[in-house]
């Protein structure tokens, strides 16, 4: 139920098109000023890792807003993960769309046919996103950027205040989807504690309402709140969705936010361990998933970070999850070298090509085989698939890749009927 225009240009030049000078990096859990931005970019520059914001002041986002999508290096693209996603799975000609976000006159002439929006879902202003790219290797100042990716932020209230859930979830009657895919809880961290808390009450009792037999996906972002990322995890939205999607960050942030294993790791360095990462796949199941004992309908997660994806299913829900993380994976490759297939001479392997699979029971030791990239194990009831991603060297665009590779993943996996 996210949606709005992502304005792409590079965080440098949008910098210094404000008149912004290189500064110390410094870590800002909400944006209140030009200063919080400048700290905020080069402290996620520094470290080549993805965040988004929230920019609290809506007339210096205004303003800021306007010299971005003013730029002329400036691109204009649907952005939102759910319209992203809608994006993506409506590039199959045999699929329908519903699209239920704040769809302003810009974002609907950039939507694809197949895409449908209530006229409920129509704003009069299209609600901007700003995101600021920086490649591999590149400086501003004395920061030197590790690895090529972006920094978000946002003043969006409409989006911010999940406006169009309950839009979407009437529509479902007449559309009568045969998959349901929600995004956007994340931009409720701009709301206040007890807003937020009441609008999370509100969304639970709408997802409550879809259908039991269609299945729900939930594609996770970063967020930067440990006791709503808690919250949503423990009483409220991971037992009614089927599915989820996420990648490093937001798997360590949940894993700290609820004291999971591996909780006290600060930060990835480097490639994530696939031992760590499946470890915390497992427990997000094993506590949080469908099990005998428990009212959960949790079965599924798809993760994805840039080396390799992890596709995790509780036994005897899902299958065909051997196509559907290897899609996920060729996704990855083409969108960011913008090319209809694998270009070989654009791709390179990053994953690590032998690894264990856990740290907190005895492993096994896996070495990849280049004629069958996805291996697959299993854990008490739980089988992980592992694909390495073919990582494109010189991306044309990173943003919405984590959506794409969700939304492809999801059109090969085939659900059970329960």
């Amino acid at each position: 139920v996210n949606a709005c225009v992502d304005v792409v240009l590079s965080g440098v030049k949008l910098l210094e098109a404000l008149g912004l000078e290189p500064s110390e990096g410094k870590n800002h859990a909400v944006l209140n000023s030009r200063q919080d931005l400048k700290e905020a970019f080069a402290h996620f520059m520094e470290r080549g890792a993805a965040a988004e914001r929230f920019f609290s002041d809506a007339e210096a986002f205004q303003d800021i807003a306007r010299t971005a999508s003013e730029h002329p290096a400036a691109q204009l693209y649907v952005g939102g993960n759910a319209a992203l996603i809608g994006q993506k799975l409506a590039t199959n000609p045999d699929l329908k769309i519903l699209l239920c976000g704040p769809v302003g006159p810009k974002l609907h002439e950039l939507l694809d046919d197949n895409v449908v929006v209530p006229p409920e879902s129509m704003q009069e202003r299209d609600e901007f996103h700003l995101i600021l790219e920086y490649q591999a290797g590149e400086q501003w100042g004395r920061v030197r950027a590790p690895a090529a990716n972006r920094f978000i932020f946002s003043h969006d209230l409409s989006n911010g205040a999940l406006n169009m859930l309950e839009v979407f979830v009437s529509s479902l009657d007449e559309f009568q989807p045969d998959l349901v895919v929600l995004s956007g809880l994340h931009m409720m961290e701009g709301q206040s504690k007890e807003m937020r808390q009441r609008r999370l009450m509100e969304a639970v009792a709408s997802i409550s309402d879809i259908p039991t037999d269609i299945p729900i996906h939930l594609e996770l972002a970063s967020m930067t709140d440990q006791d709503f990322m808690s919250n949503i995890m423990h009483q409220q939205v991971f037992p009614l969705v089927n599915s989820i999607g996420l990648n490093e960050q937001e798997l360590l942030f949940l894993t700290q936010s609820a004291s999971g294993p591996h909780a006290s790791l600060a930060s990835w360095s480097g490639i994530p361990d696939v031992g760590v990462v499946s470890d915390i796949l497992f427990w997000i199941l094993k506590e949080h998933g469908k099990m005998a004992e428990r009212a959960s309908d949790l079965t599924r997660i798809h993760f994805h970070t840039l080396a390799y994806h992890i596709l995790v299913t509780v036994d005897g829900h899902w299958g065909n999850q051997a196509a559907a993380v290897a899609a996920g994976a060729r996704a990855a490759g083409t969108q960011a070298c913008a090319t209809d297939t694998i270009d070989t001479s654009k791709v390179f392997l990053k994953a690590p090509l032998e690894f264990v699979t856990s740290h907190t029971e005895a492993p096994s030791k896996i070495s990849l085989n280049p004629d069958e990239p996805v291996v697959h194990w299993h854990r008490e009831g739980i089988s992980f698939h592992f694909t390495p991603v073919l990582v494109c060297k010189d991306p044309v665009r990173t943003v919405g890749l984590g959506d794409a590779i969700s939304a492809e993943g999801l059109l090969y996996s085939e659900v059970y009927p329960q």
